[in-house]
């Protein structure tokens, strides 16, 4: 599995972003990444993270605003399919203590809560 015992603080810039042939894609481009977790939280869990280093929403700037304005647009048309498809989305980032990662990065979700195995 992509990340496995991954133990750094940018699993985005470290992991992700450089290898994201071997995700499953549901968005990639110049600026944005959006992919199905590795290890998903919910029945639907896609992580959507721009390219770009970004520390969080609260560190965004003015020079972030152009990969913002991508990454939301991103975030909208992901949620928009999750929602049409199951009927349900969430959108949610994590901040300060919750964020593993110290890269912005945005869930899209839907669904039960799943179990972990490991």
């Amino acid at each position: 599995m992509i990340g496995a015992g991954y133990s750094g603080s940018d699993f985005y810039c470290d992991v992700a972003i450089p290898n994201a042939r071997q995700l499953r894609t549901v968005h990639d481009d110049e600026r944005v990444l959006a992919y199905h977790h590795t290890r998903p939280y919910w029945d639907v869990h896609i992580v959507v993270v721009p390219k770009q280093h970004i520390g969080s929403l609260t560190t965004a700037g003015a020079a972030d605003e152009d990969q913002l304005r991508a990454l939301f647009a991103v975030v909208q048309s992901v949620a928009r399919e999750v929602e049409r498809e199951h009927g349900a989305a969430a959108v949610l980032t994590n901040l300060g203590a919750y964020q593993d990662s110290k890269h912005l990065h945005i869930h899209v979700h839907s669904g039960a809560v799943r179990k972990r195995t490991s």
